[in-house]
C-alpha cells in the first residue's frame, strides 16, 4: 500500500519554504518504482522499503516486493523491521559517542587505553579518532573459527587483536574498531550500549520500533535474512556472525529498525538540534581522515570512500551516510536538507552480490527528484570571454588588413554558436584559408586521411592537416600574412590538436608568418598537473613535445612554452581570455560545452580521457568507442567486470567509483560483440588523479590478466620508458610517473598567463 507522500516527521524550521509544494508529486517516484521493481525481477533483492525526506517532510515512502520468501512469501510493508547491520555503527554507536563527547566523558583524540587500559597490553597509541575513521590499522574482523561465544570473549579478542598496519597508514574498514567503541560506551556510560542508546536516542526521538534483541512478539514484522547451514532462517536474530557470537549487542552490528524510525533520526541530524548541538553534528559528519589519504570519513560516518556508492552521482561530497551488509543504507545531505533511506533484504534467503549500483541509482534519482543541483551550477558564475570573444569586442583589430588563414574546427565558435570565420568576415577580416585538424572541420570524422574540401557557405578552401600532411605546407601558406589558431583543447598531452599547433608554429616561423592563438579554457583546470612525462625518444604526432600527461596549461600558454623552450622564434601572439581563473573547471566558465572531438562528449569524459586513453591502442581492448559513453567505460572479451571492479575498488583510488558493465560497441574494437568491463563515475574531481586511474587500471589488468594487455603498443601514449618497465615488471608505475615533474613545474611557471 502506498502512503501519502507528505507525512510530517518533525516540524520544519520556521520560515523554511519547502521546494516541493504541498500536494506536488515527488518527481522521482516513477523512476524509483522502475529501479526497485527491476532489481526484484532480476533477483537482486526480494523486496525493499524506500523513504525520501526533504525540507522536514517525508516526500516518498513505499514498500516493494516481499519481506520473506521462505518458508512462505510475505509481502513487504512500510513498517517492516530490518536488521540494519552496519548502520548500527552510525545510528547507535556514533550517536552514543556524540552524547559522551558532549558530556565531556570522551575525548576523540585520547588513546584508546585511556578508556580500555588493557588494550594492546596498555602500550598502544591508537586513538578513538582512528577507531571511528577506520585508520587504526586493524584487519576487517575477528576470527570466527573455531567458534566462540559471549560478549566478554568478543571484547577480549578485540582488545588483544594485533593491528596489521600502523595507525593512519591505510584505510581498512574494520568491525573491530566499532566493537572496541561499543565497549568504551559500556564502560564510560556504566550500562551496555543497547541500554545507553535507548536512553539518549531511541526514546527521546520516539523510535519505538528500533533496538537490539527484538522481542518474539515483533518477529512477524521483521524481515528475515540468511538461511543457515542447518536450514534455519535468521529472523529477529542479528545476521552478523560476530555480533551473534557476542549475544546480539555490539558496537558494529545488532540494531533493528524501520524506515520511519530512521527518518526521525535523519531529520534530527538535519535539524541540527534537539538531542545534539549543531556543532557536534557538524564535527562528527565532517572529514577526520589523515591528510593526503584517498578517502574521506567522518567520525563514524562515510563521506567519500569505496563504500559510499549510496551517495549517488548528484549529492555532493560533504553529505554523509552509511551502508549495512544486509542491504540497508542511508544518505543525508545538509545542503539540500534531504535524506534517502533504502532498506532491502538482499541477504534473504541466500547471500547475493552487493547492491551498490542500486543504492547509487536510488540516491541519484532522489537528488534529481527533489530538484537538487550541484552548488557550482546554481551559483551566480562569472562568464568567461574566450580569446575569440575578446577579439569580437575590439572588432578583430590585430587582424585587420591581413590575409588570414584559420586553423579551427566546430569548437571555434562564440557562446552564441557563431563561427569564428563568419565573425571575422563580418568584421572585414580577409579569411583566405581554413585548416582543419584531426576529425575534420566539422569535428565528426573519426578516421585517418581526411582530404581537402571547401566550406560550402563561404567557398573558402579547407586544407586538411590530418591527411597527406600533418603540417601546413608552403603552398597552403602562400599569400597569408597571419595564421590564427582557435580550437578548444582539453589539456591532455596526446590530444593531437596540440601537435597541430606546434607543427603550425614551426612552419609559420619558417615562412615568417605571425601566429595568433585565441585562448580558450583548459576544461580540466589550470592547476592539475600529472605525469608521466613524455620521453624525447617517444615523440610523435600523439606527443610532439615532452609534456606530462596533464599539463595544466591553456592552449595559449602551451604555445608560449613550446615556442620559448623549443626556440622556434615564431612570432606568437596569445589573445588572452577575460574572466578565467586557473582553478575553474569548464562548468564554471558559463560557456556551452561543444564536443571537441566525437568521443569526448562531456566534461567527465574529458577528465577520464587522460587515464583511459593511455591504453587505447590495444586492439583487444575497448575504451567505449562506438557506445553512448566513450571514455567512461572500458571492456574486453577477456575481462571479468565484477572481478576488475572489486579489485580497483580495493585500491581506494581517490575521487572515482567503479562498477561492472556489459556493452556492445557499434564500431571500433569489438564492434557488434558484447564484452564485459567496468564503468567509472568521478565522485570528487578535485582529488581525482587521471594518471593514477590509468596506471592503476593498467597495473590491475596486468596483474589479473597476465599477457592480455599490450603495453608496448601503447608506448607513444604512455610515453615514458620507466613507467612502461614498471607496468611490465609489476613495479611502482606511480612513482615512475612523478619523475621529472618538479623540473617541468619550474619551466611551466614562466609561461603562465592567468593566476
Amino acid at each position: 500500500m502506498r502512503l501519502p507522500l507528505f507525512v510530517p516527521i518533525l516540524t520544519a524550521a520556521a520560515g523554511l519554504v519547502p521546494a516541493l509544494a504541498s500536494g506536488q508529486t515527488f518527481q522521482g517516484a516513477a523512476a524509483i518504482d522502475a529501479a526497485i521493481n527491476l532489481a526484484i525481477r532480476e533477483d537482486k533483492i526480494p523486496g525493499a522499503v524506500v523513504l525520501v525526506g526533504h525540507d522536514g517532510q517525508v516526500v516518498f515512502r513505499k514498500a516493494y516486493g516481499y519481506r520473506a520468501l521462505l518458508p512462505a512469501k510475505e509481502p513487504m510493508t512500510v513498517d517492516t523491521v530490518f536488521d540494519v547491520a552496519s548502520l548500527t555503527k552510525v545510528v547507535a554507536t556514533t550517536s552514543c559517542m556524540m552524547s559522551l563527547f558532549e558530556r565531556g566523558k570522551v575525548n576523540i583524540d585520547d588513546p584508546v587505553t585511556a578508556y580500555l587500559p588493557e588494550f594492546q597490553g596498555g602500550q598502544s597509541a591508537i586513538t578513538v579518532r582512528q577507531l571511528m575513521t577506520h585508520f587504526s590499522g586493524f584487519r576487517p574482523d575477528l576470527d570466527l573459527e573455531p567458534a566462540w561465544s559471549g560478549y566478554d570473549t568478543g571484547i577480549q579478542r578485540a582488545l588483544q587483536d594485533k593491528p596489521v598496519n600502523p595507525p593512519n597508514a591505510k584505510f581498512v574498514y574494520s568491525d573491530i574498531n566499532f566493537i572496541l567503541l561499543g565497549e568504551i560506551i559500556r564502560r564510560v556510560s556504566g550500562v551496555p550500549e543497547n541500554e545507553y542508546v535507548r536512553q539518549i536516542l531511541l526514546d527521546p526521538l520516539g523510535m519505538t520500533d528500533s533496538g537490539y534483541l527484538p522481542s518474539a512478539s515483533r518477529r512477524a514484522l521483521i524481515a528475515p535474512t540468511e538461511m543457515q547451514k542447518d536450514g534455519t532462517i535468521l529472523r529477529g536474530v542479528v545476521h552478523d556472525p560476530t555480533a551473534r557470537y557476542m549475544g546480539g549487542v555490539a558496537g558494529h552490528a545488532g540494531l533493528f529498525s524501520t524506515a520511519s524510525d530512521l527518518a526521525k533520526f535523519c531529520q534530527m541530524l538535519l535539524d541540527g538540534g534537539g538531542l545534539f548541538s549543531p556543532a557536534t553534528i557538524r564535527k562528527f559528519s565532517s572529514p577526520h581522515t589523515p591528510v593526503n589519504q584517498p578517502v574521506q570519513r567522518g567520525l563514524g560516518w562515510d563521506i567519500d570512500s569505496p563504500y559510499s556508492g549510496n551517495r549517488g552521482d548528484l549529492f555532493p561530497v560533504g553529505s554523509f551516510g552509511h551502508t549495512g551488509f544486509t542491504g540497508t543504507s542511508i544518505w543525508i545531505d545538509p545542503a539540500s536538507r534531504s535524506y534517502v533511506i533504502l532498506l532491502a533484504n538482499s541477504g534473504h534467503p541466500h547471500l547475493r552480490k552487493a547492491i551498490t549500483p542500486l543504492r547509487r541509482q536510488i540516491a541519484t534519482i532522489t537528488a534529481a527528484g527533489i530538484g537538487y543541483e550541484p552548488q557550482v551550477l546554481s551559483a551566480a558564475l562569472p562568464k568567461v570571454q574566450t580569446g575569440l570573444e575578446v577579439l569580437v569586442a575590439n572588432h578583430f583589430a590585430p587582424l585587420q588588413g591581413k590575409r588570414v588563414g584559420v586553423i579551427t574546427n566546430q569548437s571555434g565558435v562564440d557562446r552564441q554558436g557563431r563561427r569564428n570565420i563568419d565573425l571575422m568576415r563580418r568584421a572585414g577580416v580577409k579569411v583566405e584559408a581554413i585548416f582543419s585538424p584531426e576529425h575534420g572541420f566539422a569535428g565528426v570524422e573519426d578516421r585517418e586521411n581526411i582530404g581537402n574540401s571547401t566550406d560550402p557557405s563561404t567557398g573558402i578552401p579547407i586544407f586538411s592537416l590530418y591527411g597527406k600532411t600533418l603540417r601546413p605546407t608552403p603552398e597552403m601558406l602562400k599569400g597569408l600574412s597571419a595564421l590564427v589558431f582557435d580550437i578548444q583543447d582539453i589539456g591532455v598531452r596526446f590530444y593531437t590538436f596540440e601537435s597541430t599547433l606546434l607543427y603550425a608554429m614551426e612552419e609559420a616561423a619558417k615562412a615568417r608568418i605571425p601566429v595568433y592563438v585565441l585562448d580558450r579554457p583548459n576544461p580540466l583546470t589550470g592547476i592539475h598537473v600529472e605525469g608521466p612525462m613524455l620521453d624525447a625518444s617517444n615523440l610523435s604526432f600523439v606527443g610532439a613535445y615532452p609534456l606530462p600527461l596533464r599539463h595544466g596549461l591553456t592552449i595559449g600558454e602551451l604555445a608560449m612554452l613550446e615556442n620559448g623552450e623549443r626556440h622556434l622564434n615564431a612570432e606568437v601572439h596569445v589573445i588572452e581570455m577575460a574572466g578565467w581563473n586557473r582553478a575553474d573547471w569548464f562548468d564554471a566558465t558559463g560557456l556551452p560545452w561543444i564536443n571537441p572531438s566525437p568521443n569526448i562528449r562531456n566534461p567527465e569524459a574529458a577528465l577520464l580521457y587522460p587515464g583511459l586513453g593511455m591504453l587505447e591502442y590495444s586492439l583487444n581492448y575497448s575504451v567505449g568507442r562506438g557506445t553512448d559513453e566513450p571514455f567512461q567505460r572500458i571492456g574486453a572479451d577477456w575481462i571479468d567486470g565484477n572481478r576488475l571492479a572489486d579489485y580497483l575498488s580495493s585500491r581506494a583510488v581517490p575521487g572515482v567509483r567503479f562498477y561492472p558493465v556489459k556493452f556492445t560497441p557499434a564500431s571500433s574494437h569489438y564492434a557488434g560483440k558484447e564484452v564485459q568491463g567496468i564503468g567509472f563515475v568521478v565522485t570528487n574531481r578535485d582529488i581525482f588523479n587521471s594518471s593514477r586511474l590509468g596506471l592503476e587500471l593498467a597495473a590491475a589488468l596486468g596483474k589479473l590478466y597476465p599477457g592480455k594487455m599490450e603495453f608496448e603498443v601503447n608506448r607513444k601514449l604512455i610515453g615514458n620508458e620507466a613507467v612502461l618497465k614498471a607496468l611490465r615488471d609489476g613495479g611502482d608505475a606511480q612513482g615512475a610517473a612523478t619523475k621529472g615533474m618538479p623540473e617541468f613545474a619550474a619551466v611551466r611557471e614562466k609561461y603562465l598567463l592567468y593566476r
